[in-house]
Parts: structure tokens; C-alpha cells; sequence
């Protein structure tokens, strides 16, 4: 029996073909051979399943890529940015992302409203997953690390995040290119109350480098002690994190017959949002065992 391909899986995959062409002209014939549908039905079937236009998903996944080299990247010019997200001048792109996300792109690089830019992002993506997950127990070692603590809302977690990118590039003892990055939160925001939820933004300091001097972000110096873990690798955006977190928790805990530690899981990010497309994230998840 041949197996038939639901229009669900057809749109994912036009959603993942996007997310890893991002750079190159897309236009609806080709997305539409992609999803194996006729131009006339592909546009409703999209729609239909994530709540926007194919244009306009095209558009916001560009605009996102740019939001997030705004706020990360200082250093790059706002009209090299506006190019890479297939804009014709920085005076178009400007219209664009005000019109989506109601700010300039300067004033977003100043200060980001990241919850509205979270609410204009707030739209419906297919998620399949069919990979078995690839679990490794490890001894995860005491690792000294400096961290900022975010405190309260999760859609603001990237002002908190921008802070700490800041102090990085002026402290020198956990550059972001030789040190690695952590996300300690305690506890799952989606059954927490917004004020309660914390999240400590680390990353290793360089060795012999144990001490973090007082300074104006407010990071502190720290240690994550050593326990043994499972651990998952996460392939994609943060924004469906909980997916391999819950199957950790949900599919394989039970039946692994090991018991759960005392500490809240973690995650070591290895490569960063503004660095590379949301599709290429990798996000190793671990789960500390008793």
C-alpha cells in the first residue's frame, strides 16, 4: 500500500525549503512544485494551514533573520541587512519592517519591543516530527560560567540576552567564539506564573578566569556542577525547544528506567540566532539523572 502524503506534510516541508533558502529568489511556481500542488490550490492550502500568505511567510521569515542581526549584530551596516533580506535599498526595507513590526530598524536595533515583535510572529506553523530521538547519556563536568539572570516575562528573554552579548564583547573572559553558551531556566514557562519564570543566560569563562569584576549589566560569576544527564540535540528554532524537551520527559524517561535529578534541565546552545538561519540551529538539551 502506498502511504499518501497529507497536505499537512506538504506545507512543512514548503515551510522547511524556505527556511533553508532564504537567501535566493522565491516565487510561488516554484513553492508550489515543492508542495506538489497546482498555484491555485497551493496559495489556499497554505493559508489554510499557517494563517498567512506564502508572500507574506516568505517576507516575515526574512524580516525575522533581520531582527535578529539588528539586535545581535551592532556592528553591521542596517543597508547590508536590508540586501541580505533581498531588499533593494535600506529605504524599503525601513517601510517594510516599520509596517510589520512598528518599529524603524534603528529603533529596534536601539531597543527592541520584543513582545510585539513575538505577537506579529504569533502565527501557525505544521510540526511533524517522525525522527526517533537519539539520546546519549554523558557526565556533564563542573563548569564555571558567568551569567544574567532574566527575570519575568519570556518574550522579553532576548533584551536580556542582547545584555549579556554586550558584556561579553567588553569583559574578554568568555568570548562568544571560544567559550560555550548556556540557558538555565527553573522551570517550564508555559505552567508558571509570567513573574515567576527565571532564566540564567551563561556562558564558561576561560580557564583560570574564575571571577567576574563587578560591572553594569549585573552578570555575576557562577558554576554548573557537575551530574550525569541525558542528552538530546535539538535541531531547528528555540521556538519549538519543548518538542525535544517533552519527548525527553514524555518518551524516553519512562522507558530508560533512570530516575530524574534534582536539577531543572538545561541547554547549551551551539551555534546562535543571528549567526546562522533559524533552521540550522542546534540546541543540545540536557536532562540531569539521579
Amino acid at each position: 500500500m502506498i502511504h499518501k502524503e497529507t497536505l499537512e506534510q506538504r506545507i512543512k516541508r514548503v515551510c522547511d525549503f524556505i527556511s533553508h533558502n532564504l537567501d535566493e529568489q522565491l516565487d510561488l511556481a516554484e513553492l508550489s512544485e515543492v508542495a506538489a500542488l497546482s498555484r491555485f490550490h497551493f496559495h489556499r492550502v497554505f493559508l489554510a494551514y499557517t494563517g498567512v500568505s506564502v508572500t507574506k511567510f516568505v517576507q516575515l521569515a526574512r524580516l525575522k533573520r533581520a531582527s535578529f542581526q539588528l539586535a545581535f549584530e551592532s556592528t553591521t551596516k542596517i543597508i547590508d541587512i536590508a540586501l541580505a533580506a533581498q531588499f533593494d535599498s535600506a529605504e524599503a526595507f525601513s517601510r517594510a519592517f516599520k509596517r510589520t513590526f512598528s518599529q524603524t530598524p534603528s529603533q529596534f536595533r536601539q531597543t527592541p519591543n520584543w513582545p510585539n515583535w513575538y505577537q506579529v510572529l504569533d502565527f501557525t506553523l505544521p510540526v511533524l516530527s517522525d525522527a526517533a530521538l537519539d539520546v546519549e547519556i554523558i557526565d556533564f563536568p563542573q563548569t564555571p560560567i558567568a551569567y544574567l539572570t532574566h527575570c519575568g516575562d519570556p518574550k522579553k528573554v532576548y533584551t536580556t540576552a542582547g545584555n549579556f552579548v554586550a558584556w561579553r564583547k567588553q569583559s574578554r573572559c568568555s568570548p562568544v567564539k571560544s567559550c560555550r553558551t548556556f540557558g538555565m531556566p527553573n522551570g517550564d514557562p508555559n505552567t508558571m506564573d509570567e513573574e515567576d519564570f527565571r532564566l540564567k543566560i551563561c556562558g564558561s569563562l576561560l580557564p583560570k578566569l574564575h571571577e567576574v569584576e563587578p560591572n553594569s549589566f549585573g552578570v555575576k560569576a557562577g558554576v554548573i556542577p557537575a551530574m550525569r544527564c541525558a542528552k538530546a540535540t535539538h535541531i531547528g528554532s528555540h521556538d519549538t525547544l519543548e518538542n525535544t524537551i517533552y519527548a525527553l520527559y514524555q518518551q524516553w524517561l519512562p522507558q530508560s528506567g533512570e530516575q530524574l535529578g534534582e536539577h531543572n534541565c538545561f541547554f547549551e546552545y551551539l551555534n546562535l540566532i543571528h549567526e546562522v538561519n533559524e533552521c540550522d540551529l542546534r540546541t543540545d538539551v540536557f536532562l540531569p539523572l539521579g
